[in-house]
């Protein structure tokens, strides 16, 4: 059997796959053991594996950062006090990046929202919990994970890590396979079933970031777009002065974060699959 042929039955047989199932793919997808799936693991830009080598908030590394690594931390306590503010942040983050609000559920596309305690924390104990926790809910988000799934999944590197730590997607190179949606253990990603723009009001959307098309998966970028200008993300930016949420680079020990992580005990979601969340959590 010539090479050619070879690397066609390769295409037709993770095709096949696809169509059959698509988790079955993405586990193949993610223990490397495609040539894709590794080569795209493997390649980053100059600088772009600076968190890979040394991202320590959090998880015990003796090895000194390098790079920026952006974080957030999240005081659930303060969101409890003000429950109002959790929906102030949704909003914001939602108009900044043209987000649709689309009436069926099923369709529904989201970047920030609000889920209760047991399933943004499934792994810890759930016992008499304290009845705030039982009643309020939690602002959650994607993780930006150091080590995350949704990137060594996606096979035309739509969604890929850059040089600060932030998994951003390239809506232009998403195929829709949504392989990063079966890979993401968060739920933390959106597809398109129908053209968003039905869900905006076109003159009110936000002409600096682009609307997006039916097809294509979209989730939390972090505002990666607004960091350039000094700007916070949005959602931290519409907590005000309450430091309800706190942004800024993991790898740096003098940054506001740091400093948070080191006074407060804080938790993450599902740690012990290996993704190494980047947002943490006060409870």
């Amino acid at each position: 059997m010539d090479k050619k042929r070879r690397e066609f039955l390769k295409i037709a047989g993770i095709s096949t796959l696809a169509g059959l199932g698509a988790p079955a793919v993405v586990d193949r997808l993610i223990t490397g053991s495609y040539p894709l799936a590794a080569r795209a693991a493997r390649e980053v830009t100059p600088g772009e594996g600076a968190g890979d080598q040394a991202s320590t908030a959090g998880h015990g590394s003796d090895t000194v950062p390098s790079g920026t690594r952006y974080g957030m931390v999240i005081d659930v306590r303060k969101f409890n006090e003000n429950p109002a503010m959790a929906e102030a942040c949704i909003k914001a983050c939602h108009s900044v990046h043209n987000v649709p609000d689309l009436a069926e559920k099923n369709n529904e596309i989201k970047w920030i929202w609000l889920t209760g305690y047991g399933n943004a924390f499934p792994d810890h104990s759930h016992y008499h919990k304290d009845e705030n926790l039982e009643k309020n809910q939690v602002l959650v988000l994607c993780n930006h994970c150091d080590s995350p799934p949704c990137v060594r999944a996606c096979p035309t590197k739509a969604t890929f890590k850059n040089k600060d730590g932030i998994v951003a997607m390239d809506y232009h190179r998403c195929i829709g396979c949504r392989f990063c949606m079966a890979a993401c253990p968060y739920g933390a990603r959106s597809f398109n079933w129908q053209d968003p723009r039905n869900g905006l009001d076109m003159n009110k959307i936000n002409r600096e970031f682009p609307t997006r098309m039916r097809g294509v998966v979209e989730k939390c970028n972090f505002c990666v777009d607004r960091l350039p200008r000094g700007l916070q993300p949005a959602c931290v930016e519409a907590t005000g002065a309450s430091k309800a949420m706190v942004f800024g680079d993991l790898n740096d020990p003098n940054s506001e974060i740091r400093q948070v992580l080191k006074e407060n005990f804080t938790i993450q979601r599902k740690p012990a699959l290996g993704t190494q969340p980047s947002v943490f959590f006060i409870v």
